[in-house]
């Protein structure tokens, strides 16, 4: 793997620190200093403008537009929506001595920003050289409520060394930032207006009608005399601060952000008074008062989700960025959201979730906050009849859930991969097993669960067919999760998936059958289920075409797989990367070359169904095929290493995953954050390190330890017990901080968790 990485910032085991203004970092930055609350997230741009490269970001979980793609063919998607760039609610301007701010103009020294994971406050600090003399230190500070999803706030300080005059200041709401996928703003202003000391506007997407309230306050110390400013796109006001030599002057901005996807076109006045109504809450709120509340949250998330390094300072702060992000891209508090690829951090991806959110994100969810794993499921309930239209338009029954989306609806325009993956459903139906296995939440299981399971079933069952030669079921004319692998037959993954899937649908009917005779009746008649379609699943489970070599232990990823050209990966020249910016389309698919896993992947799912044997053998073959052109792949593998043992393995595979976009080792952190690599990482550990296996009857744990760490810990949310638990070099620590006991399996010895706690000693061929 050709990664390097690209180190600027400073390590601190709770803060991102960058010291010293880089423009051409800048939008590396601006992504890594982004600040989110699942329902709003910001970059960590220049509030006061910035007149160099820059990507000004403002987005809203679930707020799209939409664009017409051309159509050829039956089946394929005539349009796609994306997230859409909205209001910019931290816009300022300011000007002393007749200067413009500006960091690519104006002359600062003693620059630094910070990002605090224990507040969640974004700061920024420097010194204003201004051209006409005089000095002033500027301090910007801004927060996202992670206690009021609509609430965020900015604070900026001045304070003078030797400036006497006058500060000008323009601060406000814009509409008009460039959404920069489009080329274009895509936003109009439809109704605008003040209450009290609030000035306010509705925005509206210009094609989708989504429809976003935004409301700002000025507070300050000092006696403010503002001239409210309106243009085209932008509420604001002007004022001016005195600052004297030697003193100091600030104000604070409060924002109330409301979005209303409902599209109903006559409801503006009702948008505006429920608006209006949030923001009277917050009349006498302070920055402080934010501050204060923003900072208990963190405490409360640290005692219960914090991962502890002794020995690695950089990955004790990576892993701790990831947490951090994770919380503050999703946290269930608005069922019907899900996660994007870039969370809500940039455009690429154009802010849809894939697959990754059921197989990469949600173990952090079920093991961290529940009530977000079930946030994430109620998402892909909500959207069904979406995905029981686009089975329709691909001549299928049931539900076909997409392979990219933002509300449900298909939102890849490449057929090979909307029409041809089919990974999602099954992705689905894994976690709602998983979801049940771990929190058992039988009331969503019998309803919500059940519903999404038999559409899916259906689908499946249509979908595939009947091998003339082999006389099993499989599917034909597919992509796996390996995306280098285009129109093949049979792929491993997703028949055995499938296979799964029809298995677990029948489990759930027995069950209910035997718990909820009734419920289970009502909901089969609503929609028509037959004892033949469980009869057939049953038979196509039975029957599903698995191809696997027993003299190897091999599983074939698809039909012809053994018989492609080899490739060796190790030869491709690092400028060749990433392949699908430097290799003709139909060259990468001439290969038995993997982009990411495939086969590993469902044996990491149902791990412990297979013999270390098997999962040696399939390791040896797949991993010298894998270029890991994908942010996903290296976790896998080093969660698969560590189990066979193979300990510098593991930790090359693991070194640069709690640090993917701290040190921009893709060179794309620019883009937006990899969200779903996150989730990879602290899989990494828990699952990698921690050698935890969730998908077997009982919760088990086989933990090493790296050579370059003197110990660990973690905590997981299990059946609502915190679980602890502590590796050193030698012996392991596991307690419970809260619940009640739990019974779990460490090292294959079954063992009652309490507080009191269970102490083992590590195996010698479990330390690096």
């Amino acid at each position: 793997m050709a990664k390097v990485a690209d180190k600027y910032l400073q390590v601190d085991p709770w803060a991102v620190v960058e010291e010293e203004f880089d423009a051409a970092r800048n939008r590396v930055s601006e992504s890594i200093f982004s600040l989110g609350n699942e329902y709003m997230g910001v970059r960590g741009y220049p509030e006061e403008g910035y007149g160099g490269d820059s990507l000004l970001g403002s987005y809203f979980n679930g707020l799209y537009e939409e664009m017409k793609v051309n159509a050829h063919y039956k089946g394929t998607i005539s349009k796609l929506r994306f997230m859409v760039n909205a209001v910019d609610w931290l816009y300022t301007r300011i000007s002393a001595g007749g200067e413009m701010l500006d960091l690519a103009q104006s002359q600062i020294s003693n620059f630094t920003r910070r990002l605090d994971f224990k507040t969640g406050e974004y700061e920024r600090r420097f010194d204003w050289h201004l051209s006409g003399g005089g000095t002033i230190s500027v301090r910007f500070r801004r927060l996202v409520s992670m206690t009021n999803s609509h609430l965020g706030i900015q604070r900026i300080e001045f304070q003078s060394d030797d400036y006497d005059g006058e500060i000008s200041i323009r601060t406000g709401l814009d509409f008009s930032p460039v959404h920069e996928d489009q080329g274009r703003n895509l936003w109009q202003v439809i109704h605008r207006g003040r209450q009290g000391d609030w000035m306010g506007m509705v925005g509206q997407t210009v094609t989708t009608g989504n429809r976003l309230f935004t409301t700002f306050v000025i507070r300050s110390d000092e006696t403010l005399h503002t001239i409210p400013v309106e243009e085209e796109k932008l509420a604001g006001v002007d004022f001016a601060l005195r600052l004297g030599a030697g003193g100091s002057a600030g104000f604070t901005k409060l924002v109330i952000n409301y979005a209303d996807k409902g599209n109903k076109v006559d409801e503006v006045e009702t948008l505006w008074d429920t608006g209006y109504k949030v923001a009277s809450l917050y009349e006498g709120t302070t920055y402080d008062d934010v501050l204060t509340e923003q900072t208990a949250y963190w405490t409360r998330i640290w005692e219960q989700s914090d991962i502890e390094i002794q020995g690695d300072p950089e990955n004790q702060q990576g892993i701790r960025y990831c947490i951090f992000q994770l919380y503050q891209t999703y946290r269930g508090d608005n069922p019907g959201f899900n996660i994007g690829a870039k969370g809500l951090t940039g455009e690429a991806y154009r802010g849809l979730a894939f697959w990754d959110t059921e197989t990469y994100c949600l173990p952090f969810y079920l093991f961290n906050n529940p009530k977000a794993a079930r946030s994430l499921l109620e998402f892909r309930y909500k959207s069904l009849s979406h995905a029981l239209e686009r089975a329709r338009e691909v001549d299928c029954q049931g539900a076909f859930y997409p392979i990219a989306t933002i509300d449900g609806t298909e939102s890849c325009d490449l057929w090979q991969h909307a029409n041809l993956q089919l990974q999602v459903g099954t992705a689905v139906g894994y976690a709602i097993w998983h979801y049940d296995k771990l929190v058992g939440d039988k009331p969503f299981l019998y309803g919500e669960g059940m519903e999404m399971l038999l559409q899916l079933s259906r689908f499946y069952e249509s979908r595939g067919q009947w091998g003339p030669r082999t006389g099993k079921f499989g599917y034909y004319g597919v992509m796996g999760p390996d995306e280098f692998q285009l129109m093949v037959n049979n792929n491993c993954y997703l028949n055995i998936m499938a296979k799964k899937l029809f298995e677990y649908t029948i489990a759930v009917a027995e069950e209910m059958e035997r718990e909820a005779p009734t419920k289970l009746h009502t909901l089969t008649e609503r929609l028509g289920v037959t004892e033949d379609e469980y009869r057939t699943w049953a038979h196509l489970a039975e029957n599903m075409y698995i191809p696997y070599d027993t003299a190897s232990q091999v599983f074939e990823q698809h039909d012809g797989f053994f018989d492609m050209p080899n490739i060796d990966v190790d030869t491709i020249p690092v400028e060749d990367f990433p392949l699908y910016h430097n290799w003709s389309y139909d060259r990468i698919y001439r290969y038995d070359m993997v982009k990411q896993p495939d086969v590993l992947m469902f044996m990491f799912l149902y791990n412990t169904e297979y013999t270390l044997a098997q999962k040696q053998a399939n390791y040896d073959y797949y991993e010298p095929r894998c270029i890991h052109e994908s942010s996903l792949s290296p976790s896998i593998h080093s969660i698969f290493a560590s189990e066979l043992g193979r300990h510098d393995e593991a930790y090359r595979f693991f070194e640069f995953a709690t640090r993917l976009d701290l040190d921009n080792y893709n060179r794309n952190t620019r883009e937006g954050l990899h969200t779903t690599s996150i989730a990879a990482a602290w899989m990494n550990i828990v699952y990698g390190f921690g050698g935890m296996r969730s998908d077997g009857e009982q919760l088990q744990f086989e933990p090493s330890i790296p050579v370059r760490w003197d110990s660990y810990s973690f905590q997981i949310t299990y059946r609502g017990t915190v679980v602890h638990v502590r590796v050193t070099r030698e012996e392991v620590t596991v307690r419970s901080l809260s619940g009640e006991p739990v019974e779990l399996l460490l090292y294959g010895r079954a063992c009652r968790i309490d507080a009191d706690g269970v102490v083992a000693p590590i195996p010698a061929d479990r330390v690096d």
